[in-house]
């Protein structure tokens, strides 16, 4: 089972559609005990770091998702679901994020005819990951103003808009993305594939 995390700040049915078309059994779910029962754990978000993060520690989701990496399952953070597994983010000011991936979030530079919020299709440059097949460069879908800026080992993608920007992270079980696999079409259902079989 696929537990997909409901803590208020997600496009949770349009993750689980897309898992569900693949085969998964893959359940929205606000409780601890369903995260721990789960073989495989989804972290969806969109909307602001702070708001999020807080959510998260007040209702005991974030213990019930490090304790899920703990044990070694396959976790998957999307968008701003990625976002809430660094170190801290710059938001709207410094807030401490989880932790599982080094590092802090920040805006999104943009550039001259680059608007932001980053919204539309942009190529991956991919690395060696689950998500990625052996040469991949897909494209897919952006909406966010803020990135893992820092391209390092736990880079497995990245996409250049303004700036060089880690577009999904790969570090041990944890497996993130900046952008919507589940918006992403075959590419991105190819992706969550990977992730299902994926065993950490």
């Amino acid at each position: 089972m696929i537990a997909i995390i409901d803590y208020g700040f997600g496009n949770l049915r349009s993750v689980q559609k897309a898992l569900e078309s693949l085969g998964a059994d893959a359940r929205i779910t606000d409780r601890a005990a369903d995260i721990a029962d789960a073989d495989h754990v989804v972290l969806p978000g969109v909307g602001a770091f702070r708001d999020a993060i807080a959510r998260l520690r007040e209702t005991g989701l974030d213990q019930a998702v490090l304790a899920s990496v703990r044990a070694g399952k396959p976790l998957l953070g999307i968008c701003l679901g990625m976002q809430l597994m660094y170190e801290a983010s710059e938001e709207n000011g410094h807030y401490a994020g989880l932790g599982l991936l080094p590092g802090s979030i920040t805006r999104l530079r943009g550039g001259e005819g680059l608007k932001i919020p980053h919204m539309g299709w942009n190529r991956l440059e991919t690395r060696d990951c689950p998500l990625f097949a052996a040469g991949e460069n897909p494209f897919v879908y952006f909406v966010h103003s803020y990135c893992a800026a820092a391209v390092d080992g736990n880079t497995a993608a990245t996409c250049d808009y303004g700036q060089t920007f880690t577009a999904a992270a790969c570090r041990d079980n944890v497996l993130a993305t900046q952008f919507h696999p589940e918006k992403s079409g075959d590419a991105g259902l190819n992706m969550l594939k990977g992730f299902i079989r994926f065993q950490g």
